[in-house]
Formats: C-alpha cells, sequence, structure tokens
C-alpha cells in the first residue's frame, strides 16, 4: 500500500557503480530457434528495439532485435527457446501472442514492453520479468506481486551514462545550442539572434528531483560549474556526508523547491506517486524562463502542460529523451515545441541509457539474472524490484 502524499517518489540506493549473429528480423518475423520443433526447456522472450543496418554493421548494439542481448547461443546450448522481437502492439503482436506462455520476458526502457494487468492474467507461465536497463514502470508491478512474477532489472547499468546526458541537456538549453547549430546548418551567421538567450551555467540555482544513483551523480558532475546552489528534493534526505561532499540544500517542499530553481532536473522513478507531478499547477511555481530536463519518464512530466509552458515562456527550455508513450508518436509535441524566441527544444529519442557501454554493461547483467535463476541462486539484491514475497525496493513509492 502506498503512503504519504502523492507527490512523494521514492529514490533508488545512492551508491552503485557492469554469439553468433542471427538474421536480421522484421516486425513480422521472430529470431529464429536453432531446434524449431523442440519442446524441452523454459521459452524466454525479449523484447527490443530494432537496428537495422546499425546493429549489423556494429555488433556492440547488444540491446537490438539483431543483437540479442548476445544470450542465443547461451541459451539455446542449454535447451530453451529464445524469442526475440520489436512487434509488440496490439493483440496480433509477436509479444502479445508468445507472452502467454513465456516464463521469462525481457523488455528494455528503450523500447518497452507494456505489460499490463491485463496481459498479466493472460501470462500463465510467467515466472520472471527481466529490464535489460534500469526502470520496470512498464510493468504492472502491482499485478506481477499479486501473481508472484518476480520482477528485476540491471540496477546501475546506466546511472553514469544518464547523469552525464543530463548535464549535457542542461548545457545545450542554457548555453542555446540547438538554435545556434541549426542556424550555422542554414548557412546564416547572426550571433546576436543566438546570444540573446544564452547563458552561464555559473552562478545559477541548479535542483534535481530525486537524489539516487543518478541524481546524485548528476549533483556531483555539476560541482565544477561553480553553481549558485545545488539542491535536491527526495522523500528522505541524503547521508550527511553525502550531501555535504556535493554541497546540496534539500528542499522539502516540491512547490518551494522549484520556485527556487533556474535549472530543474527529473531523476526519480515513474510510480503511482510521481505520474503527472510536473504538471499545470506545479509549472506556475516556477521561476519565469527556467529551463526543465527530464531524462526519468515522460509519464513524469504533463507533456501538453510542458509544452503550453514552453509557449508561453513560463519555461525557457526542455530537453530529454523519454516520452509518454515510446515510440513517440510523429505527431508528439514535444517533438516541436518551442520558446517565444524559436529555441529551447532539446528533446531526443530515449537513448540516454543505452550508450554502447551502457548496452554491455546491462546486456552482462541480464544474463546474470537469468544465470541465478536457472541454477537457482540468490540475485544480488540491488536488482530486485518484486521478490517472491512482494516488493523488494522502495524505488517505485513508499509501501508497507
Amino acid at each position: 500500500m502506498l503512503v504519504g502524499l502523492s507527490s512523494n517518489y521514492l529514490r533508488r540506493g545512492l551508491l552503485s557503480s557492469a554469439a553468433r549473429s542471427p538474421r536480421l528480423l522484421s516486425s513480422a518475423r521472430i529470431a529464429p530457434s536453432l531446434s524449431p520443433n523442440y519442446t524441452a526447456g523454459m521459452k524466454v522472450l525479449a523484447v527490443l528495439y530494432k537496428g537495422g543496418d546499425a546493429a549489423t554493421q556494429e555488433p556492440r548494439l547488444l540491446g537490438t532485435i539483431e543483437n540479442q542481448l548476445g544470450l542465443r547461443t547461451w541459451l539455446e546450448s542449454l535447451g530453451h527457446e529464445y524469442i526475440v522481437t520489436d512487434d509488440k502492439e496490439g493483440s496480433e503482436s509477436i509479444f502479445q501472442k508468445h507472452i502467454v506462455d513465456a516464463e521469462v520476458l525481457i523488455s528494455t526502457p528503450f523500447h518497452p514492453a507494456y505489460l499490463t494487468r491485463e496481459l498479466v492474467e493472460k501470462a500463465k507461465n510467467l515466472k520472471l520479468c527481466i529490464t535489460a536497463g534500469v526502470g520496470s514502470d512498464h510493468i504492472d508491478l502491482n499485478a506481477a506481486v499479486e501473481k508472484r512474477i518476480q520482477v528485476l532489472e540491471v540496477s546501475g547499468s546506466n546511472v553514469v551514462s544518464v547523469a552525464e546526458h543530463v548535464v549535457m541537456s542542461i548545457l545545450l538549453l542554457v548555453r542555446n545550442f540547438v538554435p545556434a547549430h541549426e542556424q550555422i546548418e542554414r548557412g546564416d551567421w547572426q550571433v546576436s539572434e543566438v546570444a540573446r538567450n544564452a547563458f552561464d551555467l555559473e552562478g545559477k540555482v541548479v535542483g534535481t528531483i530525486g537524489a539516487g544513483r543518478i541524481g546524485y551523480r548528476v549533483l556531483q558532475r555539476l560541482l565544477p560549474f561553480d553553481t549558485k546552489e545545488l539542491l535536491y528534493y527526495d522523500y528522505a534526505p541524503l547521508p550527511e556526508q553525502a550531501a555535504k561532499a556535493v554541497k546540496a540544500r534539500r528542499v522539502e517542499d516540491l512547490k518551494e523547491f522549484v520556485s527556487q530553481c533556474d535549472v530543474v532536473t527529473v531523476n526519480c522513478p515513474l510510480h503511482e506517486g510521481t505520474r503527472g507531478l510536473v504538471n499545470a499547477d506545479l509549472l506556475k511555481h516556477f521561476k519565469k524562463g527556467a529551463w526543465l530536463v527530464n531524462t526519468a519518464r515522460g509519464a513524469i512530466c504533463d507533456k501538453d502542460a510542458v509544452a503550453e509552458a514552453l509557449k508561453s515562456g513560463q519555461l525557457n527550455g526542455y530537453a530529454g529523451d523519454v516520452w509518454n508513450v515510446q515510440p513517440a508518436p510523429r505527431d508528439h509535441v514535444w517533438r516541436t515545441a518551442k520558446n517565444p524566441l524559436g529555441g529551447g527544444n532539446g528533446m531526443v529519442a530515449h537513448y540516454s541509457g543505452t550508450t554502447l557501454d551502457a548496452q554491455a554493461r546491462y546486456a552482462a547483467g541480464t544474463r546474470s539474472i537469468l544465470q541465478n535463476y536457472i541454477e537457482g541462486k540468490e540475485q544480488e539484491v540491488q536488482n530486485i524490484i518484486i521478490g517472491l514475497s512482494g516488493y523488494e525496493t522502495k524505488a517505485y513509492g513508499q509501501r508497507k
């Protein structure tokens, strides 16, 4: 049961640190099995994103349907069936057809297979869900608890990758980088058009909603910029020495927190208490002309409210790589939202946590989780979201 205010969110622990080429897949086909008629072993279903030519040219793109997390040869050598697809939407999708008898589901935050309560009810054989990466909000976690389905993720696998992306996004907004680059691409040269909305990060107040593994690393990386102050909003205070190390001050009221910040970055998980957390009402309390960065989950921010705040100038910029639905529709308002000067948009596809370095870590972590499951060994505690007895973390809301 959730306790506390709806605006509460839970952070993850502070400290953490990581084949054979199959035929190219299409949305209409699954990855081939070495033994198409075999019945022994378990069925492992993986929903990954399509890599196309990039994945065939770069085998380190492990999180794709082409390179399949590097698991096929190993799993099939053990007699297990391994089905890999990017086809996940609708009742006729490969995902929904095979979830009914899969024992293990592997998905990724970058191309999430949305495991709803309805699908959990249909998944009669499902025992384990693995997120190849960090963030398991695409799974109905309460339904998983009820059905005693374990949910694990590769904790810490991409925290550095995302923290670096946050700092990059802050800088490109504050320095007005995107309009400056677009001007050069057009063949223009008008310094004043760019400089009139370009600022230094030094002397600004920067705050993070969430001071867990990613949020804390963002604070660490902001120290050399000599900001005026670093703030954090979190349901629990950082350990005293950790807070001193990053010279960060905690603000317990969210509206008071955002009212003090020139830059706000969202670094908390998505759950019942954080969905729509940054909404029209909260945005009214932001400093006029503040910048907002969200690399956590798109649904934490109200898409229309953010777009309107950017259009009106209440926000000077919005950047990130997470969307309320992924892949984002072509007409998603965040693709083209601008501030009154025609800039302020730093949105990209969801890739901050899937650098080649991160993919190596979460592919190895996925195999480790699978191996522990197959061999009946205990899982690493930090990876467990839901165990056989229920929630094993407070990262998805304070629960009794």
